[in-house]
């Protein structure tokens, strides 16, 4: 008997890896070995990182991949990655060090080589921005603030509540990195874009996405063009951010199931 194919389920800034639990329960049943854990520092549980955020603060790009890649080097197999926002960045990073069989990156930040910077992102990302000092910070979002960069897409009354359950505070030190990314040869936000014999890697965006537009997405895919490996795009044109989270997760995770079938996964 072959062993459940292990999926790795990788958060972004200011959610939770228990937000992952509704595509754990999902990927458990369709047969698969999913687990989410947290970044490095993160604590057990929403209450506990909103109450030390200390723990969280000052973690860079650089070390919450190898935080993923001693995870998956202890793994039986290399797993599917998935990442949503900064872990869509993470695990583009993974897969293109091999260490995935294969990815699915959802709004995933931008890597080194994406030029543009909508302003719809420059706003949703200004509560990091507006102080140089909370590069060593964690910081966090108001209900106001997140419904802007997440919620826009849905109810007032469901961002609030996705706001209640699941946001907690992120360190700011990754979103310096990207910012800086096209002025550093040597930034932590360079993916191994021109890898021949990576996995296949799918990546997803929301039309309504205020944190990371489709044009970002759209020139992501652009970054690959000198790889031969599978590289594929969805979009979901009514879905903000929070499309792995709110009411219309199902059809985000269905999707990435029905990709990965299509891959042989």
């Amino acid at each position: 008997m072959t062993s459940p194919k292990p999926v790795l389920f990788i958060h972004g800034l200011w959610l939770h890896a228990s937000s992952w639990e509704p595509w754990i329960e999902l990927f458990e049943r369709a047969g698969y070995a999913p687990s989410a854990p947290g970044w490095p520092g993160d604590p057990a549980t929403v209450a506990e990182a909103r109450a030390n955020p200390d723990s969280i603060a000052d973690h860079g790009i650089d070390d919450v991949v190898e935080h993923f890649a001693r995870i998956i080097r202890g793994l039986e197999a290399p797993p599917i990655l998935i990442g949503h926002s900064f872990g869509g960045m993470i695990a583009q990073k993974l897969l293109g060090q091999d260490l995935g069989a294969a990815a699915v990156a959802i709004d995933a930040a931008q890597i080194k080589g994406v030029l543009p910077v909508p302003l719809s992102a420059l706003r949703a990302t200004l509560p990091v921005f507006k102080n140089p000092a909370n590069r060593h910070r964690a910081v966090s979002l108001t209900a106001d603030q997140f419904r802007f960069a997440f919620g826009n897409a849905v109810s007032p009354d469901e961002s609030d509540a996705l706001f209640e359950r699941w946001t907690i505070p992120a360190p700011g030190k990754p979103l310096f990195e990207a910012a800086a990314a096209n002025f550093n040869p040597h930034s932590p936000a360079k993916v191994a874009t021109a890898n021949v014999g990576r996995g296949p890697l799918l990546l997803m965006s929301g039309g309504k996405d205020h944190t990371v537009p489709q044009s970002v997405t759209r020139a992501t895919l652009k970054q690959y063009r000198h790889s031969e490996a599978v590289t594929d795009i969805v979009d979901f044109p009514d879905k903000g951010h929070s499309l792995t989270i709110d009411s219309g997760w199902r059809e985000v995770a269905d999707t990435a199931l029905t990709w990965l079938r299509g891959q042989g996964l």
